[in-house]
């Protein structure tokens, strides 16, 4: 029995979701477990100036239980889907996470006061008899150590039948959207009980389901853009001022398929895992199972640039396919100036595109080269012949070790990298 719980612990500690906030000084990530972790970045001091860039955590709280649907006999989750912050306008701190079902809205604080002579209660918090008390006393603020406190402020539920995959904050920071498989529904922060559906791919016969929708997002600076990606490859550009249910697009990104390369496996390896709009709002980034995209708003008919993350699993799917891991839903980051993109990959691999130079480089995450300062050495994949020393044989990855959350700092060169249960955070080498 102990082992089983060990098991379930274990389980429960592996990172579903990685995110910085708009200043890059907290980090949130969320767990399996339904619990958010924030880790802040240590200040600068003229005594120990290397330690800027570490973070530290900073606060940890329970965001999701786990709940049963009894009217589906369904059983929901806990683990932490996605979070996204909101920007910072005082001294509190506020994020939404999601489950499968619910979003909530928390208010992250410090409080470093209390307030101490109360006429009604005693110092123990017991209430005193009215009829004891003679004077009034005037309450004072006390010193106290240190106290983040994390308070969900909104509850967002009832409102998906199906499983929530995404959560995006709009521009106007008064509204966002929670999308699941065959619907997004636009909300307003202080409206918990009602949801506007601005998006319903729903067959009135299930059996001619032919897609679903895998992720969406809106627009960085305009905010009745939105974009959702879908299992067949695609990408819609949706515009509210069009209409109230944006089912049809303004734009439809899909770039043809080539019947040289068409295989058993084409359409499960085409469906989109993440879709990010660039800082600058003029392009669009997707991450398919074996590449990344990135797409002009301004051209439909094919991306502009396409990068291979591992394309020697190519001669691999049908073992991807049997151990399940051609599912696996990659996510994919631009740099604070859309310059690089980076997403993850197998065996603890994570890959970086430099747009400009068009030079790419394999990084590995794990304890061996993440010692303090140690500098990260390229990693190569041999797929066939003779393997150099530092190389490693396509037939040696561990396809149990994967990097599928990634986040980059929005302004310097900082990223965090999940590992199953492990957060791993790099930064540029500092002469």
């Amino acid at each position: 029995m102990t082992g089983q719980k060990t098991l379930q612990n274990i389980l429960a500690d592996i990172i579903s979701t990685v995110e910085f906030n708009h200043t890059g000084e907290l980090l949130a990530t969320g767990d399996k477990g339904g619990r958010v972790v924030i880790f802040q970045r240590e200040q600068e001091s003229k005594q120990q100036p290397q330690r800027r860039g570490e973070y530290n955590v900073y606060s940890t709280f329970q965001s999701h239980e786990p709940e049963f649907d009894y009217l589906k006999s369904l059983e929901i989750e806990e683990k932490i889907n996605k979070i996204r912050w909101l920007p910072q306008h005082n001294a509190a701190c506020f994020l939404l996470s999601t489950n499968d079902k619910t979003v909530k809205l928390w208010k992250v604080s410090e409080r470093d006061k209390r307030p101490e002579g109360y006429n009604l209660k005693d110092e123990d918090g017991r209430l005193r008899d009215p009829s004891m008390i003679t004077t009034l006393r005037v309450p004072v603020l006390r010193p106290m150590d240190l106290m983040v406190e994390a308070t969900p402020r909104r509850v967002f539920a009832n409102a998906h039948t199906y499983h929530i995959n995404s959560i995006s904050v709009n521009s106007d920071y008064e509204t966002y959207m929670s999308a699941d498989d065959l619907r997004i529904n636009l909300w307003n922060f202080e409206i918990t009980n009602q949801s506007f559906n601005i998006v319903d791919i729903k067959p009135a016969n299930m059996e001619e389901l032919t897609e679903v929708i895998t992720a969406a997002e809106f627009h960085p600076h305009h905010c009745n853009t939105f974009v959702y990606s879908s299992s067949k490859g695609t990408i819609r550009l949706c515009d509210m001022r069009a209409s109230a249910l944006c089912d049809r697009h303004a734009k439809f990104f899909e770039e043809p398929e080539d019947p040289s390369n068409r295989s058993f496996f084409s359409e499960i390896i085409s469906s989109i895992s993440d879709v990010k709009f660039s800082h600058s709002g003029r392009y669009v980034m997707t991450r398919d199972y074996l590449t990344v995209k990135v797409w002009d708003l301004n051209m439909e008919n094919r991306p502009m640039e396409t990068y291979q993350v591992h394309d020697y699993l190519r001669s691999k799917l049908c073992s991807l396919y049997e151990n399940d891991c051609i599912f696996d839903k990659f996510e994919c980051v631009w740099n604070g100036s859309d310059s690089v993109i980076m997403t993850g990959s197998y065996n603890n691999f994570f890959r970086m595109f430099d747009r400009n130079t068009k030079r790419d480089v394999t990084l590995e995450a794990s304890r061996e080269n993440s010692k303090p300062r140690a500098i990260l050495k390229p990693r190569k994949v041999c797929v066939g012949g003779k393997r150099r020393k530092d190389e490693i044989s396509v037939d040696s990855l561990d396809f149990s070790k994967k990097i599928l959350h990634t986040a980059w700092h929005p302004s310097e060169n900082i990223i965090a990298v999940a590992a199953t249960n492990n957060l791993y955070i790099f930064q540029d080498k500092v002469n």
